[in-house]
């Protein structure tokens, strides 16, 4: 590892040569990148903006040089964000393969299978999305019906998946299939990829309050996807989901980090400049009761920022996040779900319109009508990931070390 103070240096004259202007400021949420086959940049320097960071491995800055990450350390990569942050840079890729499943390749999948998958996600080349949810299973995921039979050097997959996001953009998926069907309901699971442009797949978007269809209906008809596309061993991919489910909790806590962080644009990213904007107010917040408020909310959402970032050390430490992502994710969407309350009362009547009724755009501009549905959005954040109820479960169970509820109940009947 080269001296920190040289690599900063280093690093700070590549981003001031190489990050395009328009890539400095706030991110519109249709200006997002997720990458894919049929990727789409409606900024231009976006796309240019993705090929630089991917060429040196920077959207993944931690991940291994040999399948296309950055090989840095930790350090080196904390001096990166920083000067990220400094230059308002916006995050390259967007990207459920970085957040989710890149992280459980790495450390379960066979080498082949990270040659393969990992530096196609490093560039935003195939974009996933998540098979877990089943309609008849609700949020006990190991209860999935979903079949994987074995066909010669094939599995046949049959069944169906819910609210998976995305799945109508997205290019391959990764599944929870039931491959014993008399293994108790967590042993029998194997999780497993496949190309959603197989025969036999078929999604059908979900419409939702917020105006989107981010979530879809999966499914799954005699679809055939090589046995070697298993990732771990056969009939365990329960430890693989938890290990994912983890790491996607980590990811949605992230929403609820303090303002600006994320860069995503909008009137909550700067909530004390838009409440005094819509009050006419200069030198500080006339509303005293609003400014408490919002100074109470920034003061939670740094501690919040400086514990997720302490627990993600300790989580590399013992390589993985552990039941702490849980406690993270339920604090992190109440903070995101009070921020955008916050950005409603800022705006006052301003942040109620759906869709502007002037071709100018006078009566409700573009980021007064993105914090109007993004409010609505910020409410599927106690249910994505786990619901907020299987989140205290698991931290009443994993670091309470509370006893489980169903055996309390089976003892109590038991006893009777």
């Amino acid at each position: 590892m080269q001296d920190l103070e040289t690599f900063r240096a280093e690093t700070r004259a590549w981003l001031e040569e190489n990050c395009p202007a328009s890539m400095r400021t706030p991110m519109p949420e249709d200006e997002v990148v997720w990458g894919g086959r049929n990727a789409v940049f409606k900024n231009p320097d976006s796309k240019i903006w993705l090929e630089r960071m991917a060429d040196k491995g920077w959207t993944t800055p931690t991940w291994p040089a040999e399948y296309g990450g950055g090989g840095l350390s930790k350090a080196e990569s904390m001096v990166l964000a920083e000067e990220m942050q400094r230059i308002k840079a916006r995050p390259p890729l967007v990207s459920f393969g970085i957040s989710m499943l890149g992280p459980v390749l790495l450390e379960m999948a066979t080498h082949e299978q990270k040659l393969e998958h990992i530096p196609k996600i490093v560039r935003g080349e195939i974009r996933w999305c998540q098979g877990y949810s089943e309609p008849g299973a609700g949020s006990d995921l190991a209860g999935l019906g979903t079949k994987a039979i074995l066909d010669g050097d094939e599995y046949v997959i049959n069944g169906s998946k819910i609210w998976t996001s995305y799945a109508d953009k997205a290019d391959w998926i990764f599944c929870l299939v039931r491959t014993d069907f008399e293994a108790p309901k967590h042993s029998g699971i194997s999780f497993i990829l496949f190309d959603m442009a197989s025969p036999g797949v078929t999604t059908k978007p979900i419409k939702l309050i917020s105006g989107n269809s981010v979530f879809c209906e999966t499914f799954f008809d005699n679809v055939r996807v090589p046995a070697g596309n298993v990732v771990g061993r056969l009939n365990d991919g329960w430890t693989i989901a938890k290990r994912l489910l983890q790491h996607e909790r980590t990811m949605i806590s992230g929403f609820g980090l303090s303002s600006g962080r994320n860069n995503r644009g909008g009137l909550a990213d700067a909530l004390p400049q838009t409440a005094m904007h819509y009050r006419g107010d200069t030198d500080k917040l006339s509303d005293p009761a609003l400014r408490d408020q919002i100074a109470q909310f920034m003061i939670d959402s740094e501690a919040f920022s400086l514990t997720s970032q302490r627990s993600a050390q300790e989580a590399k430490q013992s390589k993985g996040p552990n039941a702490t992502s849980s406690m993270l994710k339920n604090y992190g969407c109440e903070l995101n779900k009070r921020r955008y309350e916050l950005a409603l009362k800022a705006a006052g009547t301003q942040a109620l319109g759906w869709e502007s009724l002037t071709d100018d755009g006078s009566d409700f501009d573009a980021r007064e009508l993105d914090t109007t549905r993004q409010w609505l959005r910020s409410k599927g954040n106690s249910i994505e990931g786990g619901t907020y109820e299987v989140q205290l479960n698991v931290i009443a169970k994993r670091v309470l070390g509370l006893p489980d509820m169903t055996s309390m109940v089976a003892n109590t009947s038991s006893k009777k």
